[in-house]
Protein backbone atom coordinates (compact mmCIF):
# COMPACT_ATOMS: atom_id res chain seq x y z
CA UNK A 1 0.00 0.00 0.00
CA UNK A 2 1.28 3.46 -0.94
CA UNK A 3 0.55 6.15 1.66
CA UNK A 4 0.21 9.70 0.32
CA UNK A 5 0.38 12.43 2.98
CA UNK A 6 -0.73 15.93 1.99
CA UNK A 7 -2.04 19.08 3.60
CA UNK A 8 -4.16 20.78 0.90
CA UNK A 9 -5.07 24.40 1.55
CA UNK A 10 -8.62 23.77 0.34
CA UNK A 11 -10.65 20.59 0.75
CA UNK A 12 -13.09 21.82 -1.90
CA UNK A 13 -10.36 22.31 -4.55
CA UNK A 14 -10.19 26.10 -4.36
CA UNK A 15 -6.39 26.16 -4.56
CA UNK A 16 -3.81 24.93 -7.04
CA UNK A 17 -2.13 22.56 -4.58
CA UNK A 18 -5.51 21.03 -3.72
CA UNK A 19 -6.32 20.45 -7.40
CA UNK A 20 -2.92 18.90 -8.00
CA UNK A 21 -3.22 16.64 -4.95
CA UNK A 22 -6.78 15.55 -5.75
CA UNK A 23 -6.16 14.77 -9.43
CA UNK A 24 -2.85 13.02 -8.76
CA UNK A 25 -4.60 10.82 -6.19
CA UNK A 26 -7.42 10.09 -8.62
CA UNK A 27 -4.93 8.79 -11.17
CA UNK A 28 -2.78 6.96 -8.62
CA UNK A 29 -5.81 5.05 -7.37
CA UNK A 30 -6.83 4.25 -10.94
CA UNK A 31 -3.46 2.55 -11.38
CA UNK A 32 -2.93 1.27 -7.84
CA UNK A 33 -6.31 1.03 -6.06
CA UNK A 34 -4.68 0.41 -2.68
CA UNK A 35 -3.18 3.92 -2.60
CA UNK A 36 -4.38 5.73 0.51
CA UNK A 37 -4.17 9.44 1.24
CA UNK A 38 -4.09 10.90 4.74
CA UNK A 39 -5.66 14.37 4.69
CA UNK A 40 -6.53 16.64 7.64
CA UNK A 41 -10.06 17.97 8.10
CA UNK A 42 -11.46 20.40 10.65
CA UNK A 43 -14.65 18.96 12.11
CA UNK A 44 -17.02 17.89 9.36
CA UNK A 45 -16.16 20.59 6.85
CA UNK A 46 -16.97 19.68 3.23
CA UNK A 47 -14.27 17.76 1.40
CA UNK A 48 -13.85 16.44 -2.12
CA UNK A 49 -11.05 14.14 -1.09
CA UNK A 50 -13.40 11.38 0.00
CA UNK A 51 -14.07 10.92 -3.73
CA UNK A 52 -10.50 9.68 -4.17
CA UNK A 53 -10.54 7.41 -1.14
CA UNK A 54 -8.76 9.70 1.29
CA UNK A 55 -8.85 9.05 5.02
CA UNK A 56 -9.47 12.25 6.96
CA UNK A 57 -7.64 12.67 10.24
CA UNK A 58 -8.69 15.47 12.62
CA UNK A 59 -6.96 18.69 11.75
CA UNK A 60 -4.96 19.96 14.75
CA UNK A 61 -5.95 23.54 13.92
CA UNK A 62 -3.18 25.28 15.86
CA UNK A 63 -2.78 27.69 12.98
CA UNK A 64 -6.16 29.22 13.78
CA UNK A 65 -4.47 30.84 16.76
CA UNK A 66 -2.72 33.14 14.27
CA UNK A 67 -5.72 35.45 14.56
CA UNK A 68 -4.33 36.29 17.99
CA UNK A 69 -0.62 36.00 17.22
CA UNK A 70 0.27 36.25 13.55
CA UNK A 71 3.10 33.83 12.87
CA UNK A 72 3.72 31.00 10.44
CA UNK A 73 5.37 29.16 13.32
CA UNK A 74 1.89 28.24 14.55
CA UNK A 75 1.29 26.44 11.26
CA UNK A 76 4.63 24.66 11.63
CA UNK A 77 3.35 23.37 14.97
CA UNK A 78 0.09 22.33 13.34
CA UNK A 79 1.84 20.48 10.53
CA UNK A 80 4.16 18.82 13.06
CA UNK A 81 1.20 17.62 15.10
CA UNK A 82 -0.42 16.23 11.96
CA UNK A 83 2.77 14.41 10.99
CA UNK A 84 2.78 12.70 14.41
CA UNK A 85 -0.89 11.81 13.99
CA UNK A 86 -0.18 10.15 10.64
CA UNK A 87 2.59 8.13 12.24
CA UNK A 88 0.28 6.99 15.04
CA UNK A 89 -2.31 5.96 12.43
CA UNK A 90 0.26 4.13 10.29
CA UNK A 91 2.26 2.39 13.03
CA UNK A 92 -0.04 -0.63 13.42
CA UNK A 93 -0.36 -0.92 9.63
CA UNK A 94 3.29 -0.43 8.71
CA UNK A 95 3.85 -4.01 7.55
CA UNK A 96 1.57 -3.48 4.53
CA UNK A 97 2.97 -0.06 3.60
CA UNK A 98 5.26 0.11 0.54
CA UNK A 99 6.35 3.72 1.00
CA UNK A 100 5.24 7.03 2.44
CA UNK A 101 4.93 9.82 -0.15
CA UNK A 102 4.85 13.29 1.42
CA UNK A 103 4.28 16.64 -0.29
CA UNK A 104 4.26 18.98 2.71
CA UNK A 105 7.64 20.19 3.91
CA UNK A 106 7.13 20.08 7.70
CA UNK A 107 5.57 16.63 7.56
CA UNK A 108 8.35 15.55 5.21
CA UNK A 109 11.04 16.68 7.65
CA UNK A 110 9.44 14.70 10.48
CA UNK A 111 8.92 11.62 8.31
CA UNK A 112 12.37 11.69 6.70
CA UNK A 113 14.29 12.50 9.87
CA UNK A 114 12.39 10.64 12.59
CA UNK A 115 9.19 8.81 11.78
CA UNK A 116 10.22 6.89 8.68
CA UNK A 117 13.40 5.49 10.23
CA UNK A 118 11.57 4.60 13.47
CA UNK A 119 8.84 2.72 11.60
CA UNK A 120 11.17 1.23 9.02
CA UNK A 121 9.37 2.88 6.10
CA UNK A 122 10.93 4.53 3.04
CA UNK A 123 9.96 8.18 2.62
CA UNK A 124 9.65 9.99 -0.71
CA UNK A 125 9.45 13.77 -0.50
CA UNK A 126 7.85 15.78 -3.31
CA UNK A 127 9.61 19.14 -2.94
CA UNK A 128 7.93 22.25 -4.31
CA UNK A 129 10.65 24.66 -3.17
CA UNK A 130 12.97 25.39 -0.29
CA UNK A 131 11.12 26.55 2.81
CA UNK A 132 13.76 29.27 3.17
CA UNK A 133 12.37 30.75 -0.08
CA UNK A 134 8.69 30.36 0.75
CA UNK A 135 6.94 33.77 0.67
CA UNK A 136 4.78 32.56 3.60
CA UNK A 137 7.68 31.26 5.71
CA UNK A 138 8.23 32.18 9.34
CA UNK A 139 9.73 35.67 9.52
CA UNK A 140 11.07 35.69 13.08
CA UNK A 141 14.83 36.36 12.88
CA UNK A 142 15.69 33.47 15.17
CA UNK A 143 13.70 31.05 12.96
CA UNK A 144 16.14 31.31 10.05
CA UNK A 145 18.18 28.37 11.36
CA UNK A 146 14.97 26.35 11.86
CA UNK A 147 13.97 26.90 8.22
CA UNK A 148 17.35 25.69 7.04
CA UNK A 149 17.09 22.62 9.29
CA UNK A 150 13.61 21.80 7.93
CA UNK A 151 14.86 21.93 4.34
CA UNK A 152 18.03 20.01 5.06
CA UNK A 153 16.34 17.16 6.92
CA UNK A 154 13.48 16.78 4.44
CA UNK A 155 15.77 16.86 1.41
CA UNK A 156 18.79 14.91 2.66
CA UNK A 157 17.21 12.26 4.90
CA UNK A 158 14.36 11.12 2.65
CA UNK A 159 14.79 7.91 0.65
CA UNK A 160 14.27 9.86 -2.58
CA UNK A 161 13.21 13.33 -3.66
CA UNK A 162 10.68 14.15 -6.34
CA UNK A 163 11.40 17.52 -7.91
CA UNK A 164 9.11 19.48 -10.21
CA UNK A 165 12.07 20.65 -12.30
CA UNK A 166 15.56 19.60 -13.37
CA UNK A 167 16.70 23.09 -12.35
CA UNK A 168 15.92 22.28 -8.70
CA UNK A 169 17.66 18.92 -9.02
CA UNK A 170 20.78 20.75 -10.22
CA UNK A 171 20.53 23.13 -7.26
CA UNK A 172 20.40 20.26 -4.77
CA UNK A 173 23.46 18.73 -6.39
CA UNK A 174 25.34 22.06 -6.49
CA UNK A 175 24.88 22.65 -2.75
CA UNK A 176 25.88 19.06 -1.99
CA UNK A 177 22.56 18.03 -0.48
CA UNK A 178 21.58 15.28 -2.87
CA UNK A 179 23.04 12.97 -5.48
CA UNK A 180 21.15 13.69 -8.72
CA UNK A 181 20.50 9.94 -9.01
CA UNK A 182 18.23 10.20 -5.95
CA UNK A 183 16.19 13.12 -7.34
CA UNK A 184 13.44 12.30 -9.82
CA UNK A 185 11.95 15.04 -11.98
CA UNK A 186 8.16 14.85 -12.19
CA UNK A 187 6.64 18.14 -13.40
CA UNK A 188 3.12 19.27 -12.69
CA UNK A 189 0.34 18.26 -15.07
CA UNK A 190 -3.11 19.05 -16.45
CA UNK A 191 -6.43 17.25 -16.47
CA UNK A 192 -7.06 16.03 -20.02
CA UNK A 193 -10.70 15.36 -19.11
CA UNK A 194 -11.22 19.13 -18.94
CA UNK A 195 -8.58 20.94 -20.96
CA UNK A 196 -8.86 20.46 -24.71
CA UNK A 197 -9.09 22.87 -27.67
CA UNK A 198 -12.45 24.34 -28.56
CA UNK A 199 -13.53 26.87 -31.22
CA UNK A 200 -12.62 30.45 -30.26
CA UNK A 201 -15.73 32.08 -31.69
CA UNK A 202 -17.93 29.51 -29.97
CA UNK A 203 -16.23 30.25 -26.63
CA UNK A 204 -16.61 34.01 -27.11
CA UNK A 205 -20.26 33.62 -27.98
CA UNK A 206 -20.86 31.59 -24.83
CA UNK A 207 -19.23 34.31 -22.71
CA UNK A 208 -20.66 37.33 -24.52
CA UNK A 209 -17.21 38.53 -25.61
CA UNK A 210 -16.79 40.46 -28.90
CA UNK A 211 -15.87 38.14 -31.79
CA UNK A 212 -13.19 40.36 -33.34
CA UNK A 213 -11.44 42.04 -30.39
CA UNK A 214 -7.90 40.88 -29.52
CA UNK A 215 -8.02 39.16 -26.12
CA UNK A 216 -5.27 38.31 -23.64
CA UNK A 217 -6.22 35.90 -20.84
CA UNK A 218 -4.82 34.72 -17.52
CA UNK A 219 -6.37 32.30 -15.01
CA UNK A 220 -5.25 31.54 -11.47
CA UNK A 221 -6.70 30.75 -8.07
CA UNK A 222 -4.82 33.65 -6.53
CA UNK A 223 -3.03 36.66 -8.00
CA UNK A 224 -0.47 37.14 -5.21
CA UNK A 225 3.18 37.18 -6.35
CA UNK A 226 2.12 36.72 -10.02
CA UNK A 227 2.81 40.34 -11.16
CA UNK A 228 -0.72 41.00 -12.36
CA UNK A 229 -0.13 44.73 -11.89
CA UNK A 230 2.63 44.44 -14.50
CA UNK A 231 0.19 42.72 -16.86
CA UNK A 232 -2.26 45.59 -16.42
CA UNK A 233 0.47 48.14 -17.14
CA UNK A 234 1.49 46.25 -20.30
CA UNK A 235 -2.14 46.15 -21.41
CA UNK A 236 -2.41 49.92 -20.95
CA UNK A 237 0.61 50.40 -23.21
CA UNK A 238 -0.78 48.08 -25.87
CA UNK A 239 -4.17 49.80 -25.81
CA UNK A 240 -2.59 52.94 -27.25
CA UNK A 241 -2.41 51.17 -30.62
CA UNK A 242 -5.05 48.52 -30.00
CA UNK A 243 -7.99 50.40 -28.48
CA UNK A 244 -10.23 47.33 -28.68
CA UNK A 245 -7.82 45.09 -26.73
CA UNK A 246 -9.38 43.18 -23.81
CA UNK A 247 -7.70 41.58 -20.82
CA UNK A 248 -9.57 38.65 -19.25
CA UNK A 249 -8.48 37.69 -15.73
CA UNK A 250 -10.13 34.70 -14.06
CA UNK A 251 -9.69 33.96 -10.35
CA UNK A 252 -8.11 35.88 -7.49
CA UNK A 253 -9.34 36.64 -4.02
CA UNK A 254 -11.86 39.46 -3.50
CA UNK A 255 -9.25 41.91 -2.17
CA UNK A 256 -6.95 41.09 -5.09
CA UNK A 257 -9.69 41.69 -7.65
CA UNK A 258 -10.67 44.93 -5.95
CA UNK A 259 -7.06 46.15 -6.06
CA UNK A 260 -6.80 45.33 -9.77
CA UNK A 261 -10.00 47.23 -10.53
CA UNK A 262 -8.52 50.27 -8.79
CA UNK A 263 -5.28 49.91 -10.73
CA UNK A 264 -7.15 49.54 -14.03
CA UNK A 265 -9.06 52.75 -13.29
CA UNK A 266 -5.81 54.54 -12.50
CA UNK A 267 -4.33 53.35 -15.81
CA UNK A 268 -7.47 54.31 -17.72
CA UNK A 269 -8.23 50.77 -18.91
CA UNK A 270 -11.20 49.87 -16.71
CA UNK A 271 -13.30 49.15 -19.82
CA UNK A 272 -10.61 46.82 -21.16
CA UNK A 273 -10.54 44.66 -18.03
CA UNK A 274 -12.88 41.67 -17.88
CA UNK A 275 -12.47 40.39 -14.33
CA UNK A 276 -14.07 37.07 -13.42
CA UNK A 277 -14.23 35.57 -9.90
CA UNK A 278 -12.87 32.04 -9.42
CA UNK A 279 -14.76 29.49 -11.48
CA UNK A 280 -14.68 25.68 -11.66
CA UNK A 281 -11.97 24.38 -13.96
CA UNK A 282 -14.58 23.13 -16.41
CA UNK A 283 -15.67 26.75 -16.91
CA UNK A 284 -12.18 28.25 -16.96
CA UNK A 285 -11.46 26.33 -20.17
CA UNK A 286 -14.04 28.43 -22.01
CA UNK A 287 -12.41 31.71 -20.94
CA UNK A 288 -9.00 30.48 -22.03
CA UNK A 289 -10.32 29.15 -25.33
CA UNK A 290 -11.79 32.60 -26.10
CA UNK A 291 -8.35 34.27 -25.96
CA UNK A 292 -5.86 35.01 -28.71
CA UNK A 293 -2.93 34.89 -26.28
CA UNK A 294 -2.46 33.19 -22.89
CA UNK A 295 0.02 34.72 -20.46
CA UNK A 296 1.96 33.89 -17.30
CA UNK A 297 3.28 37.26 -16.04
CA UNK A 298 5.39 35.68 -13.29
CA UNK A 299 5.67 32.65 -11.02
CA UNK A 300 5.88 32.40 -7.24
CA UNK A 301 8.97 30.22 -7.38
CA UNK A 302 12.04 30.22 -9.60
CA UNK A 303 14.02 26.99 -9.88
CA UNK A 304 10.89 24.96 -9.02
CA UNK A 305 8.48 26.86 -11.30
CA UNK A 306 6.03 24.33 -12.76
CA UNK A 307 2.62 26.04 -12.64
CA UNK A 308 -0.50 24.04 -13.45
CA UNK A 309 -1.65 26.78 -15.81
CA UNK A 310 1.38 26.24 -18.06
CA UNK A 311 0.22 22.71 -18.88
CA UNK A 312 -3.42 23.78 -19.15
CA UNK A 313 -2.44 26.56 -21.57
CA UNK A 314 -0.33 24.17 -23.63
CA UNK A 315 -3.22 21.73 -23.91
CA UNK A 316 -5.31 24.41 -25.63
CA UNK A 317 -2.58 25.28 -28.11
CA UNK A 318 -2.83 29.09 -28.17
CA UNK A 319 0.26 31.33 -28.31
CA UNK A 320 1.94 31.64 -24.89
CA UNK A 321 3.77 34.53 -23.26
CA UNK A 322 5.98 33.49 -20.32
CA UNK A 323 8.94 34.91 -18.37
CA UNK A 324 12.35 33.62 -19.44
CA UNK A 325 12.81 31.19 -16.53
CA UNK A 326 14.87 28.04 -17.20
CA UNK A 327 12.42 25.86 -15.26
CA UNK A 328 9.59 26.87 -17.61
CA UNK A 329 11.71 26.24 -20.67
CA UNK A 330 12.25 22.67 -19.52
CA UNK A 331 8.65 22.19 -20.60
CA UNK A 332 8.12 24.67 -23.43
CA UNK A 333 11.15 25.69 -25.51
CA UNK A 334 11.52 29.36 -26.56
CA UNK A 335 10.54 28.70 -30.21
CA UNK A 336 7.07 27.68 -29.01
CA UNK A 337 6.43 30.69 -26.77
CA UNK A 338 7.09 34.41 -26.50
CA UNK A 339 9.44 35.27 -23.66
CA UNK A 340 10.52 38.35 -21.74
CA UNK A 341 13.00 39.10 -18.95
CA UNK A 342 11.34 38.48 -15.62
CA UNK A 343 9.49 41.52 -14.19
CA UNK A 344 10.50 43.63 -17.22
CA UNK A 345 7.51 45.76 -18.24
CA UNK A 346 8.91 46.73 -21.62
CA UNK A 347 9.78 43.12 -22.34
CA UNK A 348 6.33 41.88 -21.34
CA UNK A 349 4.68 44.55 -23.51
CA UNK A 350 6.79 43.61 -26.52
CA UNK A 351 6.18 39.87 -26.05
CA UNK A 352 2.41 40.35 -25.81
CA UNK A 353 2.44 42.61 -28.87
CA UNK A 354 4.44 40.10 -30.88
CA UNK A 355 2.10 37.27 -29.90
CA UNK A 356 -0.95 39.32 -30.89
CA UNK A 357 0.63 40.34 -34.22
CA UNK A 358 1.71 36.84 -35.21
CA UNK A 359 -0.12 35.03 -37.96
CA UNK A 360 -2.06 31.88 -37.02
CA UNK A 361 0.35 28.98 -36.58
CA UNK A 362 -1.35 25.61 -36.71
CA UNK A 363 1.97 23.78 -36.55
CA UNK A 364 3.02 25.61 -33.38
CA UNK A 365 -0.38 24.97 -31.80
CA UNK A 366 -0.11 21.27 -32.56
CA UNK A 367 3.40 21.13 -31.09
CA UNK A 368 2.25 22.81 -27.88
CA UNK A 369 -0.61 20.35 -27.54
CA UNK A 370 1.83 17.48 -28.14
CA UNK A 371 4.00 18.72 -25.26
CA UNK A 372 0.97 18.85 -22.99
CA UNK A 373 -0.01 15.30 -23.93
CA UNK A 374 3.13 14.04 -22.17
CA UNK A 375 2.11 15.78 -18.94
CA UNK A 376 -1.32 14.46 -18.07
CA UNK A 377 -2.08 13.53 -14.47
CA UNK A 378 -2.19 9.92 -15.58
CA UNK A 379 1.39 10.17 -16.81
CA UNK A 380 2.34 11.95 -13.59
CA UNK A 381 0.89 9.13 -11.50
CA UNK A 382 2.83 6.57 -13.54
CA UNK A 383 6.08 8.46 -12.90
CA UNK A 384 5.38 8.54 -9.17
CA UNK A 385 4.78 4.80 -9.14
CA UNK A 386 8.07 4.28 -10.99
CA UNK A 387 9.85 6.16 -8.20
CA UNK A 388 8.10 4.01 -5.60
CA UNK A 389 9.22 0.85 -7.39
CA UNK A 390 12.82 2.06 -7.58
CA UNK A 391 12.87 2.94 -3.89
CA UNK A 392 11.41 -0.45 -3.00
CA UNK A 393 13.95 -2.22 -5.21
CA UNK A 394 16.79 -0.44 -3.45
CA UNK A 395 15.30 -1.35 -0.09
CA UNK A 396 15.00 -5.02 -1.09
CA UNK A 397 18.40 -5.37 -2.73
CA UNK A 398 20.45 -2.87 -0.78
CA UNK A 399 21.68 -1.26 -4.01
CA UNK A 400 22.05 2.43 -4.88
CA UNK A 401 19.28 4.03 -6.88
CA UNK A 402 19.95 3.97 -10.63
CA UNK A 403 20.33 7.16 -12.64
CA UNK A 404 17.58 9.76 -12.45
CA UNK A 405 14.92 9.57 -15.11
CA UNK A 406 12.31 11.83 -16.59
Amino acid sequence: MLIYIAYPTSLTLQSANAIQTYTTLRELRARRPGTLALIPRWGREPSRFGEVGATHLPRPAIGKLSRFYKSTLLYYLEHSAFALMTAAWLAPRRRVVEAVYVRQVIAAAWWAGVLGPRLGLPVIYEAHDLETRNPSRAREPWAEGLLHLIDRVALTRSSAVVSLTADFRRLLSAIGWRDPADVFVIPDAYDERLFAPRPRLEARGALGLPPEAPIIAYAGMTFAHRWLDGLLAATARLRSRRPDLLLVLVGGRPAEREALVGEAMRLGIAKALHLVPPRPQAEIVTYLAAADVLVIPDTVTDVTASPLKLFEYLALGQPLVVPAIPALHEIVPPPLCYTFPRRDLEGLTMALGAALDAAPDDTGAAMRRAIAAGHTYGRRAERILQVVERVRARQREGEALPGAFR
